[in-house]
């Protein structure tokens, strides 16, 4: 992986999607919340399992991501799967639309995150990977593992 941020604050990680979906290219955008869901967020109770993100009429959406109520929220509380808009530059928008236009490419969310006190999201270009694709990458991180286990049992020799 790479370095993390210092300065990054990590909410919720979708696990699964770099095991279903081969990682074209990552974006980083914002999110418009309101308060309660700020709160929660700072709590960690986020879901990104089965979240989305889509380019409707020029501005990026994220869809069915779950953010829990907050709890001394009372009513103000909005609807935990509402759509969330993402904030990108225009050009990022632009040049998004034309790859998702190719077939087989999708904007999903990899990670939620506080940077520098700002809600953020990193959305990554995916392309669904089929069962056998998946069998390699398990086949190959398992292959890793066990170099690594030699490697350390030579060292301690």
């Amino acid at each position: 992986m790479a370095s993390q941020d210092p300065d990054k604050q990590l909410i919720a990680s979708n696990r699964r999607a770099r095991y279903d979906y081969e990682i074209v290219d990552t974006f980083e955008a914002g999110i418009v919340l309101v308060g309660p869901e700020v709160k929660s967020l700072r709590a960690g109770k986020a879901n990104l399992s089965d979240s989305y993100a889509m380019i409707r009429r020029g501005e990026a959406w994220l869809m069915n991501c779950h953010i829990s109520p907050y709890d001394k929220a009372g009513r103000d509380n909005p609807d935990p799967r509402r759509e969330r808009k993402l904030l990108l530059h225009r050009n990022e928008l632009g040049r998004l639309q034309g790859k998702l236009a190719e077939k087989g490419l999708t904007l999903i969310p990899l990670q939620l995150y506080f940077k520098n006190g700002r809600a953020k999201a990193q959305l990554g270009l995916a392309r669904g990977k089929r069962r056998y694709d998946k069998r390699q990458t398990i086949r190959k991180r398992e292959e890793d593992r066990e170099i690594k286990r030699v490697v350390r049992a030579r060292g301690r020799s």
